[in-house]
């Protein structure tokens, strides 16, 4: 049996509309060996799918064609911290668990290169996968199928606080609303702002980072679509923080903030009562620098 970790991913960071994406410290565990038969529990409270309907075995058993492997079912378990359709990548944590984890049951005939580039393709960009993967504050690109991407460390300075609103909020309603096609001047303010944001995260100079989470490609369109958000983003910056975005499709209102500024999580819960928000959690992270690991091991209490 084996074990697949994969962190929490955080696409967009505002301006790096699918180019950009940070892994943070909220991980799903799976455990996966080969079976005569579909065998898929989750360990939690959290429905999943038991039949080849679950997104982790339907993964892995491409993997098995694709290697051209014999496949006759697998057994799963899964252990779902990382909050469902809110912005941080959990069906991206499914699609890396079922690939890497029928990779390793199979000797590993693909290479991390591989995997990367087979995430992208089922996911449709590479902005969640890749940092899962890799880990760090990854750019990414796609051509032809391939991808190209860069993971850098972050500043030690900096966390990140999940403002997750109880509603979810599905992605291919968050794309649905958004424009065809955009202005000269709003593709030039979102790739200058893209550019400082991977700059600033890396070197630390942070202040710059109020302008780099800037965008009028998505967030625009769906601010609307999250109750509240107008609301977290003001708490956020009111409460210093240095950067406010909306984590990849949404519901999650994402706050960069200092190491050193402890009082925000107690603050910021207080202030969305007061403006009568009170189904929200708040989650501080860090940057996860090692993306998805692999090991060999079993489920305590289950032979």
């Amino acid at each position: 049996m084996v074990q697949i970790k994969v962190p929490a991913t955080s696409a967009n960071l505002g301006s790096g509309f699918d180019a950009l994406g940070i892994a943070l410290s909220i991980y799903n565990i799976v455990y996966m060996e080969e079976s005569d038969h579909i065998d898929i529990k989750s360990l939690d409270s959290v429905d999943v799918p038991n039949d080849e309907n679950n997104l982790i075995y339907s993964t892995a058993r491409r993997i098995y064609e694709i290697c051209g492997k014999p496949f006759k079912g697998l057994k799963i378990r899964q252990i779902n911290n990382i909050p469902i359709a809110r912005g941080l990548g959990s069906s991206s944590a499914c699609l890396v668990a079922g690939l890497m984890g029928a990779n390793a049951l199979l000797g590993n005939p693909l290479s991390k290169e591989d995997i990367i580039n087979l995430a992208a393709a089922l996911e449709g960009h590479p902005d969640n996968t890749t940092p899962a993967i890799l880990g760090g504050l990854v750019t990414s690109a796609m051509d032809e199928g391939k991808v190209y991407s860069v993971s850098v460390p972050v500043d030690s300075h900096v966390r990140f606080v999940a403002m997750v609103p109880k509603d979810t909020l599905p992605t291919s309603h968050a794309r649905y609303i958004l424009p065809d096609s955009v202005s000269r001047a709003d593709a030039v303010y979102n790739l200058s702002r893209a550019a400082l944001m991977t700059s600033s995260l890396f070197s630390g100079s942070l202040e710059n980072l109020r302008i780099a989470t800037q965008d009028r490609l998505h967030q625009p369109y769906r601010m609307g679509l999250i109750k509240g958000s107008d609301t977290a983003f003001r708490i956020a910056r009111e409460l210093g923080a240095y950067g406010v975005y909306i984590s990849g499709a949404g519901s999650t209102i994402m706050a960069i903030i200092d190491n050193k500024n402890t009082d925000f999580l107690e603050q910021a819960a207080l202030k969305l009562k007061k403006n009568g928000i009170f189904d929200w959690s708040l989650i501080l992270l860090e940057t996860d620098f090692n993306g998805a690991v692999v090991t060999n091991n079993s489920i305590q209490g289950e032979k």
